[in-house]
C-alpha cells in the first residue's frame, strides 16, 4: 500500500507544454507514472512525450478519468488553474508552483475544503511511492520501496534523507513534500493520519524547519493518536528569531516556531529527534528492528 498515489493513479499535467512541465513529464512517464493527458490553453491538439494536450481540464476529463493533477503553471495563474481542476472533478492537486501569493492560496485552500479536494503544496516537490508512482520533481533514483514514510517541509532534505535511508537499505512507502510556504494545502497532522492508517508504513520520518507551529501541533497529535514510531529532524537550529531563512514559511518569532520549541514539543511526545540528517538511518534501523 501507499498513501495518496499508487501504480494505478492516472495523472493530468497542467502546464505540460512549458519548459519545466515538458521535461518533468518525461521523467515521470519514464518512471512508470500514468500521465494520460496535459493541459495548456491554446495548445490543444498537440502532444508532449506522446501525451495528448487539451485546452482545458474539462476537455481532458471528458476523455480520461484521471483524479490527480500536477501543476507546472506560473504563480499568476495558479489560483485559476487549481479552481479549474477542482471544477472539472480533480480530487488531488499537487501545486509545484513557487511564489503563489498567500491570499491566492488561501482562496484555493478554502475552495478545496468546500469541494472535498486535497491539495499538496504550493512549492511542493511532489509525491513519490517508490516503484509505483512519481508525481512532481523528486529525483527518483534516491528512493527505494520499503516500510518508512517521509513527510518533509524541505524538498532537498527529503531527497537527502530518502537517499541516505535507501543507502542503508531502508526503503520508503511514500515520500511527501509538503511545501515550504506559510500556508499549505495539507498539513503535517493530516499526512501523519494517512501514514498512521497505511498498513505498509511501519515508521515515519518528519522533516521540519523553523517557522510556524505545525510541528508543535503535530507533536500533540502524535502524543495522543500515533501508534507508529516517529523520527524527526528540524532544520534551522541556528536561525535567528524574526529573520526569514530561505523558505517563505521559515520564520520564527516571539519564541514560537523556533527549532528549540519544535524539538522540545516532539521529544515530549516521545519522538526521537535527530541532531543531523545523517543520524536518521541509524535511528530508524533500531526502530524497525524493534518493530519487526
Amino acid at each position: 500500500m501507499s498513501i495518496l498515489v499508487d501504480e494505478s493513479t492516472m495523472v493530468l499535467v497542467q502546464g505540460i507544454t512549458g519548459k519545466i512541465g515538458a521535461v518533468q513529464t518525461g521523467h515521470m512517464k519514464r518512471y512508470g507514472t500514468k500521465i494520460v493527458a496535459g493541459v495548456t490553453p491554446g495548445k490543444g491538439g498537440s502532444q508532449v512525450e506522446d501525451i495528448p494536450v487539451f485546452d482545458s481540464v474539462a476537455e481532458a476529463r471528458g476523455k480520461y478519468a484521471m483524479g490527480v493533477s500536477v501543476l507546472f503553471v506560473p504563480a499568476a495563474v495558479a489560483e485559476d488553474s487549481c479552481i479549474e481542476a477542482m471544477d472539472a472533478g480533480i480530487k488531488l492537486i499537487l501545486l509545484i508552483t513557487e511564489h503563489v501569493p498567500v491570499h491566492d492560496f488561501m482562496r484555493i485552500r478554502a475552495y478545496a475544503q468546500r469541494n472535498g479536494v486535497r491539495v499538496i503544496g504550493p512549492t511542493t516537490p511532489g509525491v513519490i511511492s517508490p516503484g509505483k508512482c512519481k508525481i512532481g520533481i523528486m529525483p527518483a533514483n534516491l528512493f527505494t520501496p520499503g516500510p518508512v514514510g517521509i513527510i518533509s517541509r524541505s524538498g532537498t532534505l527529503a531527497y537527502e534523507i530518502g537517499g541516505s535511508l535507501s543507502s542503508a537499505r531502508i526503503g520508503q512507502t511514500t515520500v511527501v513534500g509538503m511545501g515550504a510556504d506559510p500556508v499549505v494545502g495539507t498539513d503535517l497532522i493530516q499526512l501523519l493520519e494517512l501514514f498512521e492508517r497505511d498498513a505498509d508504513t511501519q515508521a515515519v520520518v518528519v522533516v521540519g524547519e523553523v517557522g510556524g507551529t505545525q510541528e508543535e501541533r503535530a507533536a500533540q497529535w502524535i502524543r495522543h493518536n500515533m501508534t507508529k514510531p516517529v523520527v524527526a529532524y528540524i532544520a534551522g537550529v541556528s536561525a535567528p528569531q524574526g529573520v526569514r531563512m530561505g523558505h517563505a514559511g521559515a520564520i520564527a518569532a516571539r519564541g514560537l516556531g523556533s527549532a528549540e520549541s519544535k524539538i522540545r514539543a516532539l521529544q515530549q511526545a516521545g519522538v526521537q529527534v535527530a541532531s543531523t540528517p545523517g543520524e536518521i538511518p541509524r535511528m530508524m534501523k533500531k526502530i524497525l528492528d524493534q518493530v519487526r
